[in-house]
């Protein structure tokens, strides 16, 4: 019954995983790309970044209309499809202006599969508030498979190999959303407009776009500067990245519970502060090492931040979820357009500090102001899930011994309504784990033919002296691997410790079903 209910959520995670990943490593290696094999300025670079997202934000709200009217999963696979087109394009640009119709073309299809995805996700928000970061999630580790793959790949087919593995993975997306069969008519919107959503959601769109601003400045200018000021080639760069990406990845379904125990509103108010800070740590860190530990702080940040902002404005809206989720991406993507194209020219002037200084003071700014938007429209601190909230008391039962009440995860008492199916829901589950554990085996195995896997390598290659295995072994890819092998394990450990503990709180005591009932 459960593998039943969540097939659709893996259908969806694994159709978001596949056209992150690509999405991201576009994102990672687009301004590299561009400055050495185009030879763009910095100021050309976030031109060219600019453009894809500004038709993205123009896009968007057509993507939500059509998201309310049609099959979400066709618009999303079209969405998909598009993107492979694009990177299809970038694959075989030859300079500014091929590059340049890449990008619009990217921007489109990104906005009709993010919109139409996120808005059938939504769907399933109000009986399960964990719904978007178990998505925020698959993204994440679509994001880190992306790169260990982008960075086999790299040495041997350059970035237009690259980007043509990327378009073979976006069409895998829409082949899998295309034979999902597991998503029903649309149902009609409701009648809301356009102009009484925004407004009831401005509060929240302002500090959405503006940490957007911010953060999509930092992570421009992070690229450039690696490049330049640390002379680091791509596979370098990628690695400074990784950590951050693993925690992108496995961090958001356990957050997803602090915020349930702290409140939405505290989370949102920690986020920024958090991302403030990674960025004066960027602005004088000494090091690459320094950098990547902050980076990891700041994806932290967004594993809490981004699937309240996307659960809040599907609760509050007043539309349909496509709509909703138009409503969200336009505020995010205009943001993120006003800080790539004032980040190049900052950078040019100004340099490093100069960015990342204005970047902190609006998201520190930003930071109190995170928490009273919640408030402002209206969304609950902490959300509890529909047939909870709604369901009377359940009937009494048949057998003559009186039932004992329900327990969540945590031990406490149920709410009133939840069935076993509910409690079995809320309950810990390593099953993300067993996720994360194929992934990796899969990874590992392809690493391993290439010659570059550190489990293999540490475990059948000789003995190594003990400083080997937590200093560097001398390869990029297998200094990657044991980031990634120490990260696995520890999650595994997360994962099976919250289980075993959840099925001692929910385990019945000695002797409880002699007691009397109360």
């Amino acid at each position: 019954m459960g593998d039943t209910a969540r097939r659709p959520d893996r259908v969806y995670g694994w159709a978001a995983g596949l056209a992150r990943g690509p999405a991201e490593v576009l994102d990672f290696l687009l301004p590299l790309w561009a400055g050495a094999a185009l030879g763009l300025s910095p100021t050309a670079i976030g031109v060219l970044v600019a453009a894809e997202t500004f038709v993205s934000f123009l896009v968007r709200p057509v993507a939500g209309v059509l998201a309310d009217r049609l099959r979400r999963t066709r618009v999303a696979a079209v969405g998909a499809a598009v993107s492979a087109v694009s990177l299809a394009g970038y694959a075989t640009a030859t300079g500014f202006a091929t590059a340049l119709v890449a990008a619009v073309v990217g921007g489109a299809g990104g906005a009709l599969f993010w919109v139409a995805l996120r808005a059938r996700v939504a769907q399933d928000a109000p009986e399960d508030p964990a719904v978007f970061a178990r998505l925020f999630s698959a993204e994440g580790t679509g994001t880190w498979v992306a790169f260990v793959a982008a960075l086999t790949l790299l040495p041997r087919v350059d970035a237009s190999g690259v980007f043509l593995g990327g378009a073979a993975a976006c069409v895998l997306a829409a082949a899998v959303l295309t034979v999902a069969g597991d998503d029903a008519a649309t149902a009609p919107a409701p009648a809301g407009g356009w102009g009484p959503a925004t407004r009831r959601l401005r509060p929240l769109l302002l500090v959405v776009g503006v940490i957007a601003a911010a953060e999509g400045a930092v992570s421009l200018v992070l690229l450039l500067h690696l490049q330049h000021r640390f002379a680091l080639d791509v596979g370098e760069i990628a690695l400074v990245f990784l950590p951050g990406f693993v925690v992108y990845s496995l961090a958001p379904e356990y957050l997803h519970g602090v915020v349930g125990r702290i409140g939405r509103r505290r989370a949102m108010t920690v986020a920024p502060v958090c991302s403030g800070v990674f960025a004066l740590t960027l602005a004088w860190a000494p090091t690459v090492w320094v950098i990547a530990v902050a980076w990891v702080l700041a994806a932290a940040s967004f594993a809490v931040a981004v699937p309240i902002e996307q659960a809040v404005v599907a609760e509050t809206s007043g539309l349909g979820p496509g709509r909703a989720m138009a409503v969200y991406e336009t505020a995010t993507l205009a943001g993120v357009t006003v800080g790539v194209l004032a980040a190049g020219p900052l950078y040019d002037t100004g340099g490093l500090a100069v960015v990342c200084l204005a970047a902190a003071v609006l998201l520190t700014g930003t930071a109190p102001l995170a928490g009273r938007a919640l408030g402002r429209v209206g969304a609950a601190d902490r959300p509890v899930p529909a047939g909870v909230a709604t369901t009377g008391a359940r009937p009494p039962a048949p057998a003559p011994e009186p039932a004992r009440p329900a327990r969540g995860g945590d031990g406490s008492p149920a709410a009133p309504g939840t069935d076993a199916r509910g409690a079995a829901a809320s309950r810990p589950s390593a099953r993300g784990w067993y996720a994360h554990l194929g992934v990796y085996l899969v990874a590992q195995t392809g690493l391993a033919v290439a010659g570059v896997s550190w489990p293999v390598e540490a475990l059948l290659s000789g003995p190594h002296p003990v400083e080997w295995f937590w200093n560097s072994s001398g390869d990029l890819l297998l200094d990657a691997g044991r980031i990634w092998t120490l990260v696995l394990v520890l999650d595994g450990v997360w994962s099976v410790g919250r289980l075993l503990l959840s099925r001692r709180r929910t385990a019945p005591g000695p002797g409880s079903r002699s007691r009397p009932g109360r």
